[in-house]
């Protein structure tokens, strides 16, 4: 007997925001922030995948099953061998496009999570599973543990597959992402990396980000020397220097920032609430273009899903 997906059966998700990196923690750190896209996804009689997107992306991201969120929810059905229904989605977005945040993480992870309610009571999809098939669409799991777990994530990766330990932020830390209009490709930043770096670099990151987990965790105090880096945001500088330019002005001024992701957005760790205003102002003060702080809270619960079961009609 072929198990499927009963018509009418819908569930609700919401994603947070992340900030990969963090400074010093290339491809391994990463943090929730409490921006969240969120999404329902309903089982319906007619085949294939139809998508509404409001907000964020609406008129930009295919409407069919060529979304990034449908093409995750198929890759997690595919995964346990089921059919996968004839589904409606409707995504409502608020995490801006190609600003490293975690747009597309989110999206994976919005799909995966859906696949996860849908398969209520026909596969369970723990959390291992959940990071997994994440990651395999991902390429990398830094942006994706935050969004699945949320608060600070360390990720790693194992011969079995991708692992990631969850952390409690320190109450004392104020995070504000200060967000350009300019987009940035996660491609080309990558392509700006080299192969290999000093010796006497890839030391002094190790020192930071073992500083960076204490100060986030315990010691708010030690941000600003905890997020220094020397192993990617100065080979990235050339291709977003307004970034670049306003990093320096906000460290200059004792303030922990970094580039959030792969840029071209910029993640300021405030170790008190009164900070934020004053990276808010500086930022305002120094770019030539306009700029939107978003003053957010650390999101501790990561991805949620709720299954509701629809009568379908006779």
């Amino acid at each position: 007997m072929t198990v499927t997906v009963p018509v009418g059966r819908s569930v609700t998700v919401k994603v947070p925001a992340t900030s990969a990196n963090l400074g010093p923690g290339f491809d391994t750190l990463g943090l929730a922030l409490a921006l969240y896209d969120e999404l329902t996804v309903t089982a319906v009689p007619n085949p294939g995948v139809t998508v509404d997107v409001i907000g964020v992306g609406e008129g930009e991201v295919p409407t069919d099953e060529s979304n990034l969120v449908a093409r995750s929810i198929r890759h997690a059905f595919d995964n346990y061998g089921v059919a996968m229904p004839g589904l409606h989605l409707e995504a409502h977005n608020n995490i801006p496009h190609g600003r490293g945040l975690g747009s597309s993480g989110a999206a994976i992870v919005s799909g995966i999570m859906a696949a996860k309610g849908l398969l209520e009571g026909i596969v369970e999809i723990d959390a291992e599973a959940l990071l997994t098939l994440a990651t395999e669409l991902e390429g990398h799991p830094d942006n994706v543990a935050p969004a699945i777990f949320g608060g600070l994530t360390i990720a790693w990766t194992t011969p079995g597959g991708p692992k990631a330990k969850k952390l409690i932020v320190h109450r004392g830390v104020s995070p504000v992402v200060c967000v350009p209009a300019a987009t940035m490709s996660t491609a080309l930043a990558r392509s700006l990396q080299p192969a290999s770096v000093p010796h006497a670099d890839a030391v002094f990151n190790l020192s930071r980000s073992a500083l960076l987990i204490a100060a986030l965790i315990q010691s708010p105090e030690l941000l600003l020397e905890a997020t220094e880096d020397k192993l990617h945001q100065d080979y990235r500088a050339s291709a977003m220097p307004e970034t670049n330019s306003l990093i320096q002005v906000l460290r200059k001024h004792g303030l922990a920032a970094v580039v959030s992701g792969a840029g071209p957005s910029i993640l300021v760790l405030a170790s008190d609430p009164s900070q934020r205003l004053v990276a808010a102002d500086l930022v305002a003060k120094n770019s030539a273009n306009p700029w939107e702080s978003l003053m957010l809270a650390v999101d501790f619960k990561g991805a949620t899903v709720v299954t509701h079961q629809v009568e379908a009609s006779a």
